[in-house]
């Protein structure tokens, strides 16, 4: 039923305990997982290109030290991982990966913000659930 599960992480605690779901399912129903980070906080007015430079290589070890480690947790249940790493903003560009990809189950985190109604339904969860064309597993 679902053959591709892509998990969308960002490190939070919520994005870990979705990690650990997608896994367990994977590793249930056989289905290719995948990961995708968002890297969403590159300067938009850097003022020296090496500021940028610089910017973008420390969100590339964030994530590449997240991604190394998630393949690591996933090789104990015996499932492979890909993973990728894209700029922009996140809503947008794991929407796009889903189309693109022919993802049939994205599971993420549930994560809130500051206000009301944010802090009970995190904005990108919430925009996610809405606008992406496959099933959604949000994981609480």
């Amino acid at each position: 039923m679902f053959d591709q599960i892509l998990i969308a992480h960002d490190g939070s605690d919520s994005a870990r305990m979705a990690f650990d779901v997608a896994v367990q399912l994977a590793a249930r129903l056989g289905g290719r997982l995948r990961m995708i980070c968002v890297e969403e906080e590159i300067p938009r007015h850097a003022e020296v290109i090496d500021e940028l430079r610089e910017a973008k290589d420390q969100a590339d070890s964030y994530f590449g030290q997240l991604a190394e480690h998630c393949r690591a947790r996933a090789a104990m249940h015996s499932v492979d991982i890909e993973t990728v790493i894209v700029p922009g903003h996140a809503v947008k560009m794991i929407g796009d990966f889903v189309q693109e990809n022919a993802i049939d189950l994205l599971v993420i985190g549930f994560t809130g913000h500051s206000r009301i109604y944010e802090h009970l339904w995190g904005g990108t969860a919430h925009n996610l659930t809405s606008t992406v064309r496959c099933n959604v597993l949000v994981v609480k």
